[in-house]
């Protein structure tokens, strides 16, 4: 996890509460998935078979 993203964590978590706890993990989660799919099809795009990242 990056130091941008436990940062916007915290001022999510430490702010308050628009949104709960919750959502802000499930979008945290969601956003880590997402770039690794963004990962592995920019890689497979480009011919590397071996993807073991």
């Amino acid at each position: 996890m990056s130091s941008n993203e436990v940062r916007r964590l915290w001022n999510r978590i430490a702010a308050p509460l628009t949104r709960t706890i919750d959502h802000v993990v499930h979008w945290a989660n969601w956003r880590r998935t997402s770039q690794t799919r963004a990962r592995i099809s920019y890689y497979r795009r480009r011919g590397h078979h071996d993807l073991s990242l």
